[in-house]
């Protein structure tokens, strides 16, 4: 059977996966004690014999085999969530211990992000005005002399821009859009 499914053969692989998977799903989640984790590493096992069944060695015992399969994956499991945790412990450390001028600067910086987002989003002409406007202090007259319009074109248009963002930003939360008010 082992020697068809080395082969590729898939009604092997299909007999193989019948005969162990309960047996080996039983083992799996004695040691991990979650139905998820489980179902994903014998999932894992079983991919590994069919993406690679040249790795397959000759052996007698083939359940043993499988056994040892799933332990060594349950252990890089264990090993990659402690990992995970650890990480997970640090940053809440992390932020329990940060300053409140630390979290309100990350949170200061995330909404810029969100307003330079729907900025790069307006369309090019709007986004140029705005930007003028707003990045380069320049009055509506000087923005209309460079462009060759009217300062009550650029009025209008950055009005518009401002609608947009607004708009937009109403997702974000009110921060975004008191943070955008002071950007005048």
């Amino acid at each position: 059977m082992l020697d068809l499914m080395r082969s590729g053969n898939q009604r092997a692989f299909t007999i193989i996966y019948n005969r162990y998977w309960r047996l080996l799903y039983g083992h799996i989640y004695k040691m991990l004690r979650d139905e998820e984790d489980a179902k994903d590493i014998l999932q894992d096992v079983f991919s590994s014999l069919w993406l690679s069944p040249e790795k397959i060695p000759d052996l007698s015992n083939f359940a043993g085999y499988l056994y040892t399969m799933a332990r060594h994956k349950v252990l890089n499991a264990i090993r990659k969530n402690k990992y995970k945790n650890d990480y997970l412990e640090s940053l809440a450390v992390f932020v329990t211990e940060s300053s409140e001028d630390t979290l309100q600067y990350i949170d200061t910086r995330d909404l810029m992000a969100a307003i330079e987002k729907e900025i790069a989003a307006l369309p090019p002409r709007m986004r140029q005005v705005f930007e003028m406007s707003r990045k380069e202090n320049l009055s509506h007259k000087e923005i209309g002399k460079l462009l060759g319009t009217s300062d009550e074109t650029v009025k209008k248009q950055i009005s518009k821009s401002l609608k947009v963002i607004r708009y937009n930003l109403k997702e974000s939360g009110g921060a975004a859009l008191l943070l955008l008010a002071l950007w005048r």
